[in-house]
This record gives structure tokens, C-alpha cells and sequence, in this order.
């Protein structure tokens, strides 16, 4: 029994099935829950206003929680390891705890601060949290990591799942300690960005959690891919900080799998949790080949030529390209720091096969504007899209906008809910191509490319790129 130890926050910002926490409880007298502010200021390659503000807004939540255990939510601000170098000398605590991450950041950091606990004689305690199977717990026979979802999904969906942990009954922190005040948006100097974003911290993803379990996942396969339904299960954020944990939305999940007697309530909730799998397989992609983050995951496409951004990139960033799937995802995005998955692969696909611009300039748009951006998950979406990763969509499937809005948004709700200027065209309009040079209503742009067109380019310049290869 440790007379005090540390447990660092990062993204698990729950008391309730935390499992680094509960073991810090479990094991010690005493307990110092501290979150390390990052102390960039104005910008940021890999985050925004928006997840900063719903990051703010999980930790003022926390500290709540934590303050009803008994305990206190300390703030730093600075490196985690020589904040945390400092906070443990201070508080003379005798070991750390925490929850280990998924991406190459994350665990450089994890080597910097384990090393300073070396120093200091700390004792370090790294716990599996974010994921239900991680690293390399899920891969072939031969000890390789698999390079395909199917294959990886079905030992995934195998292998055995640990259960939730219940909360600390207590939580006592030594009083005296030094803490800044809770962050809000002025701590990197950010201004908002205005997005009606979701309520945040544990309570309010509880309640996400429960909706989508009466009201959402029982026909999730069916209704996933219509943008104009509340149809997905809008968890993602949650995931993303940790104000739900893996293991609680599984095991809700697969419970209500098992009790139901509907044979297709229970092929959509499969189809939900295979979803989950997909978050684990870009993240052990992620462990495994860390460069992805710079070069396509298929090296027979790195060096693929792309055009230069420009006015194309910036209308599509506004929502402003003249396809009114395209434009209707961006203003979501824009409005509400979310996107609906379906649209997020049209206009990913939009951007890299009709714009030829670089997918990477695309990923790091969407981490900066996405509330639950997610390095692995939307590293491996932008290169699917792009068809450069692993298991990807081949080069040559190029989703059509006009076509994907019909199948998918026939009636217009979701474009009209989106791009108002459309609000009185026909249905029909918003997924037929316009005559060249005009738009597809009034008061809106013309379209920025001829699709058609684009595609044939596209596979020129991919076939062109293999052909170039040395066999």
C-alpha cells in the first residue's frame, strides 16, 4: 500500500471504470488526480477551439466528480514530465498511475515521464484503458500485425473482453498542493468557435449512451448511412476523452445483443460493436507503423503527385464547392464540430479524387475542426478515402457526390438542413449535375470541377504512378 500516489489524467477524464485510477485508489492511502494542460498558444497542427472548448468542459466536469469522492483535481501546465517531475516531488508521492495512449505522441511522452519516475524512484503503473485489445494483443499467428480489418475483426471479436471496474468509493488528496484554476479557452488563447457542440463530461455521455441504446442502435445498420437521421450512435467524443470507457460501452452493448430475441436488433448491435473493432484496428495500424502519420500506408502510392491547394482547398473548407453533399458536410462540421461518417468518406473523397489535393492536409483539417478527432481512427479514414491505407477502398472506386446523395439523402433534408440557399430546389436537382457553369440553385456557386472529368484524371495519374514503379 502506497501512502500516496498520482494519478495522471489524460484521455480518461471518468471516474467511473477508470482502471488506472482505481487501481491508484485500490493501492494508496492518499491519491493526487492531476490533469497537464498542454501550454502551445493560439494554434495547433492537431487540435482547436472546438476540442479544446469540449475538452474544458470534461475536466470542469471531472473536478466535480472527483470533489464528490472526496478528492481534488490538480492543474499543470507545461511538459507532463517535468510537471509531473515537479508535482511528484512536491507531493512526495511514492508512485504514478495512468492510462496508457494509443498514438506515437502519446507514448514518447509516456518513455519521457516513466524515465523521471526512474530517477526520482517512483514507482510507474501504465494500465490497458483505452482500448478493449491493444498494441499487439490482437495479431497473426506469426506474431505480425494484421494489415486487413476482416481477418483482424474476427480474432478481435474472439478474444476475450475485461469488465468495467466500478468507481473508488473514496478518493482523500493531501491538501496544500499547488493547482491552477480550471482551464477555459483564454488558456491557449483561443477564441470560440461559435459550434453547438454536445454537452460535455460523464453524466451527459452516460445519457448519450443510453439513447443510443433505446433509440439508436437497435436499427444502426439500416440507418448508419443517412445523414438526415439520428442514426449513429454519437458516442465518439466520449471515446475520444475517455468520459466513457470502452469496456462500459461494450458490455452494455453486447448485453442488449444477447437478451434480445429480434434477430435483426441483434444483427445491428453486432454491426455497432464491429464498429469498435475498427477504432482498435486503425490503432494498432497506428502502433505498428507510426509513420503512416507522414506517408501512405500502401507504398505503392507514396510520391503520388498532388495539386496545389489554392482557391479549391479554401472553398472546400468553407463549404463552397457547388456539390451540396460536399458543402452541406463542411457547414455541419463548421455549425457543430461533427460530420456524419457517411459524408465525412464523400467529401474525403471529394478532396483527394476530384480536388487532387494532398489527404494530408484533409486530416489535419478535420483534427482541427473535429470535436472527436481521433489521430488513428481519422488517420485511417482520410487514407481509405484516399486509397492509399491499410484496406482501403482501391484508387479506382471513386465515389460519385451527385450518385452517393441520391442513395443516400434522397429527399434533400440533410443538404437543405445545411445549405439553406437550397432550401426551395427539387429534390432531383441536388443529386443531378447542372449544366457546365451553373450552379444547382440560386444564390449558390457553381461547381468547382466537372466530376466526370476528375475521375478519368485521377486514374490517369494513379495508373501513371504504378506504371513509374520498379517492380
Amino acid at each position: 500500500m502506497y501512502s500516496r500516489s498520482v494519478h495522471w489524467f489524460r484521455r480518461d477524464l471518468r471516474v467511473a471504470d477508470n482502471i488506472g485510477l482505481r487501481q491508484a485508489a485500490d493501492r494508496s492511502k492518499e491519491v493526487v488526480p492531476v490533469y497537464v494542460l498542454s501550454d502551445w498558444k493560439g494554434g495547433h497542427l492537431w487540435t482547436g477551439p472546438v476540442r479544446q472548448e469540449f475538452l474544458c468542459g470534461c475536466l470542469a466536469s471531472l473536478g466535480r466528480n472527483i470533489e464528490a469522492l472526496g478528492g481534488r483535481l490538480l492543474y499543470r501546465r507545461g511538459r507532463a514530465d517535468e510537471e509531473l517531475a515537479r508535482l511528484l516531488k512536491e507531493s512526495k508521492a511514492e508512485a504514478l498511475f495512468f492510462n496508457r495512449d494509443p498514438d506515437p505522441f502519446g507514448i514518447a511522452m509516456e518513455a519521457r515521464v516513466t524515465a523521471v519516475c526512474e530517477e526520482l524512484g517512483v514507482a510507474v503503473h501504465s494500465c490497458k484503458d483505452v482500448v478493449l485489445h491493444e498494441r499487439s494483443e490482437v495479431v497473426k499467428g506469426d506474431g505480425d500485425p494484421y494489415r486487413v480489418y476482416t481477418p483482424y475483426s474476427r480474432r478481435w471479436l474472439e478474444a476475450p473482453k475485461d469488465d468495467p471496474v466500478a468507481k473508488p468509493r473514496r478518493l482523500r488528496t493531501p491538501a496544500g498542493l499547488k493547482s491552477l484554476d480550471p482551464p477555459d479557452l483564454s488558456a491557449w488563447k483561443l477564441a470560440s468557435s461559435g459550434a453547438d457542440l454536445p454537452a460535455a463530461g460523464e453524466r451527459a455521455a452516460r445519457q448519450r449512451l443510453k439513447t443510443a441504446l433505446d433509440k439508436r442502435l437497435a436499427t444502426y445498420d439500416a440507418r448508419r448511412d443517412l445523414p438526415a437521421e439520428d442514426g449513429t450512435s454519437r458516442l465518439s467524443q466520449d471515446l475520444r476523452f475517455g468520459t466513457l470507457s470502452i469496456r462500459t460501452i461494450y458490455g452494455k452493448v453486447e448485453a442488449a445483443r444477447r437478451a434480445s430475441r429480434s434477430a435483426t436488433k441483434k444483427d445491428n448491435l453486432g454491426k455497432f460493436i464491429k464498429e469498435l473493432a475498427w477504432r482498435e484496428f486503425y490503432m494498432q495500424i497506428l502502433f505498428h507503423f507510426p509513420e503512416v502519420l507522414e506517408l501512405e500506408f500502401n507504398q505503392d502510392w507514396r510520391g503520388l503527385p498532388w495539386d496545389e491547394p489554392g482557391e479549391a482547398f479554401a472553398r472546400w473548407k468553407a463549404g463552397e464547392t457547388g456539390f451540396p453533399i460536399v458543402d452541406a458536410g463542411m457547414r455541419q462540421l463548421a455549425g457543430t464540430g461533427f460530420m456524419h461518417n457517411r459524408v465525412r468518406m464523400i467529401v474525403a473523397m471529394f478532396l483527394t479524387k476530384d480536388l487532387h489535393i494532398d489527404w494530408r492536409l484533409g486530416e489535419q483539417f478535420f483534427m482541427q475542426t473535429l470535436v472527436d478527432g481521433e489521430i488513428a481512427s481519422n488517420n485511417g479514414g482520410w487514407q481509405w478515402s484516399a486509397g492509399t491505407g491499410a484496406d482501403a477502398a482501391p484508387y479506382f472506386r471513386i465515389q460519385n457526390p451527385w450518385s452517393q446523395t441520391k442513395r443516400y439523402d434522397p429527399e434533400g433534408t440533410y443538404i437543405r438542413r445545411w445549405v439553406p440557399e437550397l432550401a426551395g430546389v427539387d429534390a432531383r436537382k441536388l443529386f443531378t449535375p447542372p449544366p457546365p457553369g451553373e450552379p444547382v440553385g440560386p444564390g449558390y456557386p457553381a461547381p468547382v470541377v466537372d466530376h466526370k472529368e476528375e475521375r478519368e484524371r485521377t486514374l490517369a495519374i494513379f495508373k501513371k504512378h504504378r506504371a513509374q514503379k520498379p517492380a
